[in-house]
């Protein structure tokens, strides 16, 4: 039924988002060059790697994250435009449209088991944690979340954090933890199981 209403509600959409999916095709290749699209390895169901993709947001080159960063590519993921390719991941199955967001490979050893316990749905475009901070919570607090999600997680709570996520975008609230181009890097979980120190 998820991946049915996942189907759905895109292809409903489609005469909204690919008009600007091409248009921002266009603006990544004029203002950056190619590639347009960054592709990366990232956990789906049980932690089997898959290809993500996004519109690129960064110079290609040597440097950390902020400094590679682009104002146009601060300005497409302030608006989560860079997340539009992401969609053709949930037709092809590799993501949900609702669902933990899906981090990177290195991470998968670092978790304890209940973290890993995210991965026993299908990674998604936005998800609970995402519309309770995003990237202003520490990872503990996502992971809680992201648990959460997984234990309770029905039809109706889809439908209402797909609505929220769009007052989210809009509100611009939580796309970087500060001083960072997205979130500092998930180094595992203390183990008195205390939260990591925010940045």
């Amino acid at each position: 039924m998820k991946r049915a209403m996942d189907i759905l509600l895109i292809l409903v959409t489609t005469p909204i988002w690919l008009p600007v999916l091409g248009a921002v095709a266009l603006a990544v290749r004029a203002a950056m060059g190619a590639p347009i699209f960054f592709r990366q390895a990232r956990p789906s169901l049980h932690a089997q790697p898959f290809m993500l993709l996004k519109f690129r947001t960064m110079r290609v080159g040597a440097g950390s994250d902020a400094k590679r960063l682009t104002p146009f590519g601060r300005f497409l993921r302030g608006s989560s435009l860079d997340e539009l390719p992401e969609l053709f991941n949930v037709l092809r199955g590799d993501m949900s449209l609702v669902g933990p967001r899906p981090l990177l490979m290195e991470y998968l050893p670092l978790y304890t088991p209940e973290q890993m316990r995210r991965h026993e749905v299908l990674p998604g475009i936005t998800g609970w944690a995402q519309i309770h901070g995003r990237n202003a919570l520490s990872w503990e607090e996502k992971f809680e979340m992201d648990v959460w999600y997984v234990e309770h997680r029905t039809m109706v709570m889809d439908i209402a954090i797909l609505a929220r996520t769009l007052w989210q975008v809009i509100s611009g609230r939580g796309v970087t933890a500060k001083g960072h181009a997205t979130m500092p890097v998930f180094t595992g979980t203390p183990a008195s199981g205390e939260n990591e120190t925010k940045p």
